[in-house]
């Protein structure tokens, strides 16, 4: 019996030893690994790697095949890919395994664990500056690209542009993605209430689901909300719509009405009657 029937066997025999009279460990232990396949499948999910799984998966079954049709050639060779297979799944794999050891890292659960916190400001200053910004950009259609840090550290980021560290304004941010001035093409990181740098790189998303009428900032913007618990606003250069990216999801054509509810989350606005008065005023002009 070859090393791939021994270990379908031993497999086997596992499995059907956790069913056939199940202790508190092995619920447990069924319970904890179906948590862990259900995230593995969120993670891949509608991205390049699913059809990397299944493509293993595809090898896992002609692996078996040769061997029991007795095929030994193409079974030497399947089973020296498998052998090999950590080194792959990790080279393969790199982006998704990167998120998801970004994802654990960031989440509300460690992060009370270990006592972080971030600290954002939350006032009306810093949303209505924001809307006054957005709007006034979006009817001149003059593209902009801001991301609000959340937990996840930015620094990498920042240092790819120009260190700015001044309070937020919406002239601030008029200024930086003005046309032909030297910061306009590239995206400004916040931090709380302050504009950290501008002219910053982002990376792109490697999502090949993405419409092709979106361009560089909104695919830049989406890669950042994939990698960090970050919230990214958006300004179309071509049609002045502002979108929001955070949490790998696009959310498009926000205006006056939608934006300070939305920013007041970002922002960490927790009192709901806040956020309804936001609602009701009209954004100060730039």
């Amino acid at each position: 019996m070859s090393g791939i029937t021994q270990f379908f066997s031993q497999a086997f025999d596992v499995l059907g030893s956790l069913f056939v009279r199940p202790g508190w460990a092995e619920t447990l232990d069924i319970a904890v690994m179906s948590f862990l396949i259900y995230q593995l499948i969120k993670l891949i999910r509608h991205t390049r790697a699913n059809s990397v799984l299944k493509g293993l998966g595809m090898i896992l079954l002609l692996t078996w095949l040769s061997d029991a049709l007795k095929l030994p050639v193409l079974n030497w060779v399947l089973r020296q890919i498998i052998t090999s297979g950590a080194v792959i799944v990790v080279v393969l794999f790199q982006p998704e395994m990167r998120r998801a050891l970004e994802q654990i890292g960031r989440s509300s659960w460690w992060r009370n664990l270990v006592s972080l916190s971030a600290s954002i400001a939350s006032d009306e200053y810093v949303v209505d500056e924001m809307i006054a910004a957005l709007t006034d950009m979006s009817r001149r259609r003059v593209g902009a690209l801001i991301v609000i840090e959340g937990s996840t550290g930015l620094n990498d980021v920042i240092a790819s542009g120009t260190v700015i560290d001044a309070l937020m304004s919406a002239a601030l941010l008029q200024n930086i993605f003005e046309p032909n001035t030297p910061l306009h093409d590239g995206a400004v990181i916040m931090r709380g209430r302050r504009v950290i740098a501008a002219g910053c790189l982002l990376q792109l998303s490697e999502d090949q689901g993405i419409s092709r009428e979106l361009g560089t900032r909104h695919r830049a913007a989406l890669g950042m909300s994939e990698t960090t618990d970050s919230a990214t606003l958006i300004v179309s250069e071509e049609t002045g719509i502002i979108s929001m990216a955070r949490g790998g999801k696009l959310t498009r054509y926000l205006d006056a009405k939608s934006l300070p509810a939305i920013l007041g989350d970002i922002f960490g606005q927790a009192e709901p009657g806040r956020l309804r008065s936001f609602a009701k005023r009209r954004p100060k002009k730039a």
